[in-house]
């Protein structure tokens, strides 16, 4: 039976009761959504926000609303095929160019794992005013903690990880209320504009923080799961529960990546040229001039932020790993992997926030192979059948691709310019 036929009989199946339908489809886009809440965003939002004032407002609010197109193919990938986007990559992508997809995934898993580890790092040292090696030597533990939950089944993992995105919103509710940003300014940070390298480097930090290629991966090995082998459950059912998971959780990460950027401008742009405010900063200034309550809201968001998505991280580098290599190890051995560079960064005193931001710039170079394989695999009827993109999907989707681009090769010509110069 080809697949076109295949899913033209699933269709026609009985419907399964509609809590059950929705319980299948719901939660994943929450977890996908923790990538999109990472201690990366909250780096280059609060350095943003800090450093241009509201001008970068329309970068977030581009990034987050390209996101949910995105994390609907990867979905639709995973619901119709059964399969996760690294797999498919394996099947159909010359040796060759599987390594090199391979490679480039498991660099882009390490920046990632940079970000979140050394988030949840400083959120325990400001917390608790513990040293970064051993809140370093905690956030393993917690972060294994959280994985724990997997070997009782998705849905246990994903109330888990679903309950960290609500600490993380309940603390920007909070500081949003106390520090509400001007209407006027939002709206004209809505008009695009650049200004200097310093900016577009920050443009590029928040794209790769909030458009992060290793949710592509996960988002599409989470959803092939929900496809049960028997056929109960036809995919289009799957998709328009799929696509309502993804407008509410991409919905709530945006206005969360909004307040962050906003709170910083209203509370730390001084005009200018700013220098932008590392996370530990932000921490002193929140306490000094609006209160330790929201001091301690940002803390605890931030350490709620670099524990689940660590331990999101973790779960989307075995997708990667047993997708492009059909090969599984150890979480242990896999959290040692990709936790390395954080520790050694935790302990060579480098200034862990520029990291941050850096690390999110790697990982925006990231997307375009992620996006452009998603895009390829989803507009092949063979593998979609009735599933396959639109034409003006496919169209949109190459337009993001050649921006989000261009965007990355104008900040490597400034700054190999940059180097040349100096």
């Amino acid at each position: 039976m080809t697949q076109t036929s295949q899913q033209a009989h699933l269709d026609r199946l009985p419907a399964a009761p509609s809590r059950l339908r929705v319980a299948a489809a719901l939660g994943p886009a929450f977890v996908a959504a923790i990538a999109y809440l990472d201690p990366g965003n909250f780096a280059t939002n609060f350095a943003g926000g800090s450093s241009t004032g509201y001008r970068l407002v329309w970068v977030v609010v581009l990034a987050n609303v390209v996101a949910m197109p995105i994390q609907y193919l990867a979905a639709k990938l995973g619901i119709v095929t059964g399969r996760s986007l690294p797999q498919l990559c394996r099947e159909t992508m010359p040796r060759r160019t599987r390594w090199f997809m391979w490679g480039q995934a498991e660099i882009v898993a390490m920046a990632t794992d940079l970000a979140e580890f050394v988030g949840a790092a400083i959120g325990l040292n400001l917390l608790f005013d513990m040293p970064l090696p051993v809140a370093a030597g905690v956030t393993v533990v917690l972060a294994y903690a959280v994985l724990a939950f997997q070997r009782r089944g998705h849905r246990p993992f994903e109330l888990a990880v679903g309950s960290m995105l609500a600490l993380i919103c309940i603390g920007f509710l909070y500081l949003t209320l106390r520090i509400p940003p001007s209407a006027t300014e939002v709206l004209n940070g809505l008009v695009p504009s650049f200004a200097g390298s310093q900016t577009l480097l920050l443009a590029v930090g928040i794209i790769g923080a909030t458009v992060m290629p290793h949710a592509i991966y996960l988002h599409s090995g989470l959803m092939s799961s929900r496809m049960p082998s028997s056929g109960v459950e036809p995919p289009k059912r799957l998709l328009h529960f799929a696509r309502i998971d993804i407008g509410i959780a991409m919905g709530i990460a945006g206005l969360v990546n909004l307040s962050m950027l906003v709170v910083a401008a209203k509370l730390f742009y001084q005009g200018g040229d700013s220098a932008p405010i590392g996370l530990d900063e932000v921490h002193s200034r929140l306490a000094e001039t609006v209160g330790g309550s929201v001091a301690l809201a940002f803390a605890a968001a931030l350490l709620a932020s670099g524990i689940s998505s660590s331990s999101v991280g973790t779960a989307a580098g075995q997708i990667i790993m047993d997708g492009f290599l059909n090969l599984r190890i150890p979480i242990w051995l896999r959290r040692a992997i990709t936790m390395a560079p954080a520790v050694i960064l935790l302990t060579s005193g480098i200034d862990p926030t520029k990291a941050l931001v850096l690390s999110q710039v790697a990982l925006s170079f990231g997307i375009p192979f992620a996006l452009g394989a998603l895009l390829w695999l989803t507009s092949r009827r063979r593998i979609m059948g009735d599933h396959v993109n639109t034409p003006a999907m496919t169209a949109g989707m190459l337009l993001v691709v050649a921006v989000l681009s261009g965007l990355n090769l104008m900040l490597l010509g400034q700054q190999i310019a940059g180097w040349l110069g100096g």
